[in-house]
């Protein structure tokens, strides 16, 4: 599993325009992605904050969404909108979520340039107090 919450701030007055991209982003990852757990959007309590819950059910699905033509198109979009970005790993409570572990998996051998980027840049950070669990191949 993969799950991750993002932490965003877009920039003064990109609300809607971030709304718009989210929508879209939503709309294209619900669809062409049969993987998908969770990919939600939220609005914070503090002005111009937002949150991504994204869960996939394992680490090489969430980076096949990241190399998702949607979603590279989407990044550049983004980039004009969004001040900062912070990702944050999650891993659920036994018995208090239905989803798996969150684990690391390596890009698999025969993967492109865009996979092994994006498998290096967004390694899933297993917290030290979490259960231990090796990488998987």
């Amino acid at each position: 599993m993969a799950t991750l919450l993002a932490h965003v701030t877009v920039r003064p007055g990109a609300e809607a325009r971030f709304e718009e991209i989210a929508r879209e982003l939503w709309e294209r990852t619900h669809a062409d992605e049969p993987a998908v757990r969770h990919y939600e959007y939220w609005r914070g309590s503090d002005s111009r904050t937002y949150y991504t819950l994204v869960s996939y059910p394992d680490h090489r699905s969430f980076i096949s969404h990241q190399a998702s033509d949607h979603h590279e198109s989407a990044v550049h979009q983004l980039g004009d909108v969004v001040e900062h970005i912070r990702l944050e790993w999650l891993d659920p409570v036994e018995g208090a979520s239905d989803l798996p572990p969150t684990a690391m998996q390596s890009a698999p051998p025969d993967a492109d340039d865009l996979v092994r980027s994006h498998t290096d840049r967004y390694a899933a950070v297993i917290a030290a107090w979490w259960p231990a669990r090796p990488i998987e191949r």
